[in-house]
């Protein structure tokens, strides 16, 4: 039986892909953030709104499909606007709302919004879009068929990526019993807060090339 995929590639794509994954950026930070905020809970609904996300548009990609997206450049534009929006003026909610110690926030739970939070930051990424087209084709075998390929690939790199940020998430939450306590709640607050805020401008800040 002929193999799916050059082993080497792909080990060097898994190394890449934890590469990419572990330096911090708009996911990284809204995941860490909420997770500081409501618990690592709240970060795995960002995590796997993050992972609704790509797959939605690696399967775009996978379908040869990207012309779609170009197509639709001008409301992607306006969408990532949003988003960005939406993700400052949760910031500064965040930044401005009265300090709480973490018993008084035992009710709160992740919700539907969290989930759609981390699809929003995924989808309105055009970093990518960008990794669909220019850094996964460089793994791929012109020996093998690229159908095979392109599968374990976006696959492997939303296991790696979900793992990771999974991890992000975790670490936050165990950070945050530290900053308990009214005048912790505060500093909590802030960086929460700061964490939102930059999120948003990064997102509004990245181009599509």
């Amino acid at each position: 039986m002929d193999p799916t995929i050059n082993l080497n590639l792909w080990l060097a794509f898994v190394a890449a892909s934890a590469l990419l994954a572990i330096i911090p950026g708009p996911i990284v930070t809204l995941v860490v953030a909420n997770s500081l905020n409501q618990g690592a809970r709240a970060g795995a609904a960002n995590v796997l709104g993050t992972l609704c996300g790509n797959v939605v548009l690696f399967a775009i990609g996978g379908f040869g499909m990207a012309w779609v997206l170009s197509a639709l450049a001008q409301w992607f534009d306006i969408l990532r606007w949003a988003g960005a929006a939406y993700l400052v003026y949760l910031g500064l909610k965040q930044w401005f709302a009265k300090a709480q110690g973490l018993e008084d926030q035992q009710a709160t739970r992740p919700g539907h919004s969290l989930f759609w939070q981390g699809a929003v930051v995924a989808l309105t990424n055009p970093k990518t879009i960008i990794f669909y087209a220019a850094f996964l084709p460089q793994f791929m075998d012109p020996a093998l068929p690229a159908s095979g390929q392109l599968f374990v690939l976006s696959a492997t790199f939303l296991i790696v990526a979900g793992s990771l940020d999974m991890t992000y998430a975790i670490l936050a939450g165990r950070l945050r019993p530290w900053l308990t306590g009214e005048r912790r709640g505060r500093i909590r607050n802030k960086l929460t807060g700061a964490l939102l805020m930059g999120t948003g401008v990064a997102l509004a800040l990245t181009r599509r090339s």
